[in-house]
């Protein structure tokens, strides 16, 4: 390998573009043919034109911190990420998949609760049939008995879905996370590749020929947004994006949402009840019937909130899919299905309900509630990483390579007195990818979210994804935004 960008670059096992032997890999070619033309000083900057443009444009995430809110530049980095023909179509179709046994699992969760007060056996399916036991499902803090009413009939709850994989040492693509909720990226997936046409052209006229347009996505999520409709509405579904404003850390997103999907953006305060049980939109001083709301808000921050009304967001939301006048994409109470314990399952689910293989291969998970999986990863968690299970904190995790023999015996201590707050996994370790690095190329952890839809007729990917890459040699927890983010291009 030559070249004065890639120079010194450092041979790593699992980087995607250099092997172990120093040599470019095949699908590499091209494109460090291309990026060798623009050189140190073109690529330098272009990134320096990214992070100005972006600032310019309001491209951040927002954390709250003592009660005052912060915003995050997302940086980016002007090396784009490469993900070959056939890769894509095998993480297609092994997270459209995953998107369809989740979707049944929620429906089978939520369809007990839903029964006649005179049946007898109200047991989701996949518990009478003993795949999971009964806890995983009715006694899970991810489940919401309300959610029930808040899907019509036959709806799906999941309309759009964010899938977090890695690419392990030995090359297999591995799911480190289903995100079911308020999956973001979508938004951020367009704005990179808006961001990387105008500070590095050069690339595109190099190797651009190849390269998926993320832009196709947009028609595919407005017809699965459509088919969130209810039975009863009218014509062609009307669309808002529901967001709780500038609060949100995910704002900047929901002005790209709205904006690409040519529908309005929307606060609660700016719904309206109707006559007839559904919801208006106050839109430019004019109310606006509205049978679809593209969630872009947390399902704890529902009651928070009041409409133009004054009726509490849950209590309306509620009347009107009641009401058969509203959709709601997505669904709240998913987190049955996507925290930590719920991943352990999706394996069996893919079987049970799909009668089919997974696809796409999960890491090794013990559910630790569960006595056998405790008693077997007891003395291994200097190995593992441990996770908090949704409802019971759901943030914290702790890698166990990391501690002490002290943190891991009060670990273990804490384990033992709730072992129901628990999951154990097995380590990934993400590929890394080429990164600009004070004026050369260096490899840094990269993950990979894919989104999928469920549409009037499949359910399928979207042409988009959204590469996150560490800032520094430590991979990034993946499943959580962090650091900067890379232009994905998908090619043909």
């Amino acid at each position: 390998m030559s070249g004065e960008l890639f120079a010194g670059y450092p041979p790593v096992r699992t980087d995607e573009a250099v092997g172990p032997d120093g040599r470019l890999r095949s699908g590499w070619v091209e494109l460090a043919a291309a990026l060798e033309t623009v050189g140190r000083d073109g690529l330098t900057a272009a990134a320096e034109d990214l992070a100005a443009r972006r600032r310019a444009l309001g491209v951040a995430t927002s954390v709250w911190v003592d009660g005052r809110q912060e915003l995050h530049p997302v940086p980016m980095d002007p090396v784009p990420r490469l993900i070959g023909a056939t890769t894509w179509a095998t993480l297609s179709a092994g997270v459209a998949q995953r998107h369809r046994a989740l979707g049944a699992f929620l429906a089978d969760a939520y369809r007990a609760g839903g029964r006649r007060r005179g049946d007898t056996e109200r047991s989701a399916e996949i518990v009478r049939a003993g795949v999971l036991p009964e806890w995983a499902v009715a006694h899970s803090p991810g489940r919401d008995p309300d959610a029930v009413a808040l899907a019509w009939p036959g709806q799906h709850r999941v309309t759009v879905a964010g899938t977090d994989v890695v690419r392990a040492r030995d090359g297999r693509w591995i799911v480190a996370k289903d995100n079911l909720r308020v999956p973001s990226g979508i938004g951020y997936a367009l704005a990179n590749r808006d961001s990387a046409r105008t500070a590095a052209p050069e690339l595109f006229a190099h190797v651009g020929r190849q390269v998926v347009e993320p832009a196709a996505a947009v028609p595919l999520l407005t017809e699965a947004l459509q088919a969130a409709a209810p039975p009863s509405a009218p014509g062609t579904p009307r669309i808002a994006v529901l967001t709780q404003g500038e609060t949100d850390g995910a704002w900047f997103e929901h002005q790209v949402l709205a904006a690409a999907l040519d529908v309005p953006l929307v606060r609660a305060g700016d719904l309206h009840p109707r006559g007839d049980g559904g919801l208006d939109a106050l839109v430019d001083g004019e109310r606006l019937p509205i049978d679809v709301l593209y969630r872009r808000f947390d399902d704890a921050s529902l009651g928070a909130y009041r409409t133009g009304g004054n009726l509490p967001l849950g209590v309306a939301l509620t009347e009107a899919v009641r009401a058969g006048r509203l959709g709601l994409a997505n669904v709240p109470g998913n987190g049955v299905a996507d925290d930590a314990a719920g991943y352990a399952w999706v394996p069996a689910m893919i079987r049970f309900y799909l009668g089919e293989e997974p696809l796409l291969d999960s890491t090794p998970t013990w559910v630790l509630a569960d006595p056998e999986a405790w008693a077997a990863v007891r003395g291994r968690l200097s190995e593992l990483d441990v996770e908090e299970v949704a409802g019971y904190g759901g943030r914290r995790v702790v890698h166990g390579r990391s501690c002490s023999a002290a943190e891991l015996e009060v670990l273990g201590a804490e384990i033992g007195a709730a072992p129901h707050r628990f999951v154990a996994r097995e380590p990934l370790e993400p590929s890394t990818a080429p990164t600009l690095v004070e004026g050369a190329l260096r490899p840094r952890p990269v993950d990979l979210r894919v989104f999928s839809v469920a549409g009037p007729a499949t359910t399928t990917a979207l042409p988009l994804a959204l590469t996150r890459v560490a800032p520094g040699v430590a991979p990034a927890r993946p499943g959580v935004p962090g650091g900067g983010s890379k232009d994905t291009w998908l090619l043909r």
